[in-house]
């Protein structure tokens, strides 16, 4: 499961975000990092200095220096209180020690406690200085050891310690508005990247939409679609080939309709112009075979020949009449209610099938039918279980929710289950053999066509052993006559 956007538009506003709050953040970040440094880097330079201009001038007391301090104090409280005084200030707090002496400023709320052991033992040796944070407040602690020149010129310690601490209060109430400053530019910022970044991925995305329901609309079948070319971008470009694709479809789709149109024609006119000569055919081979009995043996031949593929030919141009009739969206349906019982046991009687066909149908069932259409159904999958299959064949009818089914199975070998997607298709036949007889190849095609005309289907599945196929119509919701063209 992600959790990242899938929209373009969501994505592109996000990542024109990421991209401005990232570069705002290190802006800001930095500049308040140099900005911070220096503030900081400045306050100390200005503090050690002025320790260091300050504790020339202090009146050390009198001895200190002039012998190493071993511990006997020559100091008193008072002279370490000078040293405070001569080194405290406003926003100073000193603490001086000498020995086990400690004098600290008035308003100190420091102790040695305060001070890191390290930088004790360094400010014994030179002038160090450290940031701290202390009670929640930020600090800058100078230390170092008071030194006093001899008679011979040579700087000696003293003993005498002392520590500073300065108050950064006023740097990091600087520091501060610093960054509430920069919060704020920040916020603008990105308030100004996010309009820009809607703005933008709406110019972006606008011509996408108008792609996509082009494309849509293309789909759909409107051809002439075509969309306004603006800019040199390479939306543009694509929006110029969507103008181009769309052009050479309609100009393939216009020719292939075209040819289609032609072909169909040219199948209907073929087809009602081979009636004539089959009729007049059909009546002399009737005759021939009437006296075929009385004729030599290959004469009777040949005569038998003639009007086995006559009729054929006769089967096969109806065929090809009743499919021009699809194509060309003349095919009319009129229904009426009948009994479906006594329509199918019609159908199975003019044809001759009544003994070689079971069938289960309830004697009360009555549905909305067009009954030339339904019997050439039924018709074509009875005689393709007859001719392919095998006994015994089953026609079973029954009502379902809103529709009635119809179900015709054989007990044969069964079809291929690689032939089964394409039983429907014209001119097909599955196997060699089948190849070889005397269907047009149009039958079931043309079940399928009648089927759909009543708003149903026809399913084929294998059984074991044989086939099945299933006819499903939907009941009307007026069982009135409805001619479709």
């Amino acid at each position: 499961m992600t959790l990242l956007p899938s929209g373009l538009r969501a994505r592109l506003v996000i990542t024109f975000m990421l991209v401005a709050a990232t570069a705002s953040i290190m802006v800001a970040g930095l500049g308040y990092q140099l900005v911070r440094q220096e503030i900081l880097e400045r306050t100390e330079r200005a503090a050690v200095a002025d320790v260091r201009e300050t504790l020339p001038k202090i009146k050390l007391p009198v001895g200190i220096g002039e012998i190493i301090w071993t511990g006997a104090a020559t100091v008193t409280e008072a002279d370490l209180a000078d040293v405070v005084a001569a080194l405290g200030a406003q926003e100073r707090t000193v603490i001086v020690t000498y020995g086990n002496l400690q004098q600290t400023s008035l308003d100190s709320r420091f102790t040695m406690a305060d001070v890191p052991d390290q930088l004790r033992w360094q400010a014994a040796h030179r002038l160090v200085f450290q940031r701290l944070r202390l009670r929640d407040e930020p600090w800058l602690l100078v230390a170092t050891q008071l030194q006093r020149i001899n008679q011979s010129g040579v700087p000696r310690p003293t003993g005498l310690t002392v520590y500073v601490f300065v108050s950064l209060a006023d740097e990091e109430g600087v520091l501060f508005r610093l960054r509430s400053a920069l919060a704020q530019a920040g916020g603008i910022t990105l308030t100004i990247a996010l309009t820009v970044a809607l703005l933008s991925a709406r110019r972006v995305l606008l011509p996408v939409r108008r792609l996509g329901a082009a494309a849509r609309a293309l789909g759909a079948g409107d051809l002439r679609v075509r969309l306004p070319v603006r800019g040199a971008d390479e939306l543009a470009e694509l929006t110029s080939t969507f103008n181009e694709t769309a052009a050479a479809l309609e100009q393939t789709v216009s020719e292939l309709r075209t040819l289609e149109s032609m072909s169909r024609r040219f199948v209907a006119d073929v087809s009602h112009e081979l009636r004539t000569p089959l009729t007049a055919m059909t009546a002399v081979t009737d005759m021939l075979a009437e006296d075929a009995d009385g004729l030599p043996d290959d004469v009777r031949e040949a005569v038998r020949i003639v009007v086995r593929e006559t009729k054929r030919l006769r089967v096969m141009v109806e065929h090809l009449i009743e499919i021009s009739r699809f194509d060309s969206g003349a095919a009319v349906l009129r229904r009426e209610t009948v009994n479906v019982a006594d329509t199918l046991a019609d159908c199975l009687e003019v044809r001759g099938w009544t003994d070689r066909v079971e069938l289960s149908v309830p004697a009360d069932l009555t549905f909305s039918l067009d009954v030339r259409r339904f019997d050439v159904i039924v018709a074509n999958l009875a005689g393709n279980a007859l001719r392919h299959g095998a006994t015994p064949v089953l026609v079973s009818a029954r009502p379902v929710p809103g529709a009635l089914e119809v179900t015709v199975r054989d007990h044969g070998a069964g079809i291929p289950e690689e032939a089964l997607p394409h039983v429907f298709d014209r001119f097909f036949k599955a196997g060699a053999a089948r190849s070889r007889s005397d269907g047009s190849g149009l039958g079931l095609a043309i079940a399928k066509a009648n089927a759909e005309l009543h708003g149903g289907t026809i399913s084929v599945t294998r059984c074991d052993p044989g086939t099945r196929f299933t006819i499903w119509i939907p009941r009307p919701a007026r069982p009135v006559l409805i001619e479709t063209t």
